[in-house]
């Protein structure tokens, strides 16, 4: 029996399905599979969260026979059917995190959608009218479900999901002037308390491949209309290897 020595995460976001026709990812997905154990989904899966979106990606993943987790973007969101949504994919085999933390082969992973609001100094704050008091308490009702997932990991390694970026770096590519509306580092907060071996978002299509945040841990933007521009000769998706957890020693025979 060959002993697994590495896990390898493929990761991509923003397919944004529904804008392509069916059958248009058959290739990608086939591809994913022959180059790694996990496949990472980091949100806009569909592009206006209809269900029947959802049920046809589902249909399209039916071939993906490896583990599938992820978390949902905001275009996931624009129809308001997320219950609805969210089944068609798990029917489909996709794990969606809002919250929650899992265990796949060993590797643990924790996940939320995130939410924008800007980054250090350009942080939007929790003052004046109402609705800017709203849009910040959501900008914090995320990181903190965020910690929560990040609070129950308990393997070895250690894998973040977001849609939006928890660190600047990343975004950078896009227009200065929307970098508030790409993500906020109120997401990165919660990774100097829980720290991970590696985050990876989406979201800034036209961003930076990756950055660190300011404790030094890798984060990977996914987004796959990045990856196209960035790997033309390339599939675009980023595999990413980890160490794969050692096994427990077999119990002592008895005499």
């Amino acid at each position: 029996m060959t002993v697994r020595t590495t896990v390898r995460l493929a990761a991509v976001s923003d397919i944004h399905f529904g804008r392509t026709p069916m059958g248009a990812l058959h290739t990608l997905f086939g591809q994913i599979v022959e180059a790694a154990d996990v496949l990472l989904l980091c949100g806009d899966l569909t592009d206006t969260g209809n269900p029947e979106e959802g049920r046809a990606l589902a249909h399209e993943l039916a071939a993906v026979k490896i583990p599938m987790v992820g978390v949902l973007g905001n275009h996931d969101y624009e129809c308001d059917r997320l219950d609805e949504l969210k089944q068609a994919l798990h029917e489909g085999g996709i794990r969606i995190l809002d919250g929650d933390a899992d265990e796949i082969l060993g590797i643990g992973f924790a996940g939320v959608k995130g939410f924008a609001g800007g980054f250090g100094r350009g942080a939007l704050g929790p003052w004046g009218e109402p609705a800017i008091k709203a849009f910040v308490q959501e900008a914090l009702n995320e990181a903190l479900k965020f910690e929560k997932a990040l609070a129950k990991l308990r393997t070895p390694s250690k894998v973040a999901l977001l849609h939006y970026a928890p660190i600047s770096a990343t975004v950078e590519g896009e227009p200065p002037e929307i970098y508030p509306y790409l993500g906020s580092s109120r997401l990165e907060e919660p990774l100097s308390r829980y720290p991970v071996d590696m985050v990876f978002h989406g979201h800034a299509h036209h961003g930076t491949l990756e950055g660190k945040s300011r404790d030094g841990i890798p984060v990977y933007n996914v987004s796959m209309a990045l990856l196209q521009r960035a790997w033309p000769s390339r599939p675009p998706f980023r595999v990413v290897e980890l160490p794969a957890p050692a096994a427990p020693p077999a119990p002592a025979a008895r005499g």
